[in-house]
């Protein structure tokens, strides 16, 4: 349930460098919900010329209903095993731009596949900018509590060192869409090609 999104233009040198750098492997993006994970990797995946998977869309599409019914249904354990199983088949199916769901890089096997097999991106946002993107949003079971942001305040506490593991961190911002992915472009780059100038280093403030 791939999407291949045609870019605008013929991809630059940068993103044929970074292509033929990967070869098998596929970019990852990780982070919490609102972070930018699926717009971000949509625009990404065009200039790279790859397709496009959501995991949590490939999640739905395996189990036949949405993620807060696998929830409700079969309960945060179940739907974090079945997550893990998509992403590795998604991983094996060759080169893509994945976005996967906040919560599935914690698990250590889906971290090493990931690893193994694929460059990651942690799209770092705030408590601010992820309340401020999912406060309209009914579907997301983690945040189906009395204070939601101190809901997000505990996942980021817990998640973040974990998160800090992948290959690249991109601070996700009220900027253009494309100035993010330009910056993921960039970081790639730097990374996977060898002479590549460093990449543009985000605050961490």
């Amino acid at each position: 349930m791939s999407e291949t999104v045609a870019p605008a233009q013929a991809s630059a040198p940068q993103e044929a460098d970074i292509t033929s750098a990967l070869a098998r492997r596929s970019v990852v993006l990780v982070g919490m919900m609102g972070a930018g994970k699926s717009t971000i990797g949509r625009r990404l995946a065009a200039r790279l010329r790859l397709p496009f998977l959501d995991a949590d869309i490939e999640i739905e599409a395996a189990a036949g209903m949405s993620i807060p019914d696998i929830f409700e249904t079969h309960g945060e354990p179940h739907f974090r095993d079945g997550e893990a199983r998509v992403i590795a088949r998604l991983l094996d199916s060759g080169p893509a731009v994945i976005a996967t769901g906040g919560g599935a890089f914690m698990r250590e096997e889906t971290r090493n596949r990931i690893r193994d097999k694929a460059v990651s991106i942690w799209l770092k946002a705030d408590v601010d900018i992820i309340m401020k993107r999912v406060r309209r949003r009914a579907d997301r079971p983690l945040l189906q509590t009395e204070d939601p942001t101190a809901t997000v305040s505990r996942l980021l506490e817990a998640r973040e060192p974990v998160y800090r593991s992948a290959d690249v961190t991109i601070l996700s911002r009220d900027v253009p869409h494309d100035r993010i992915v330009d910056e993921c472009i960039e970081a790639l780059r730097a990374r996977l090609c060898a002479g590549a100038p460093a990449a543009h280093q985000q605050p961490t403030g």
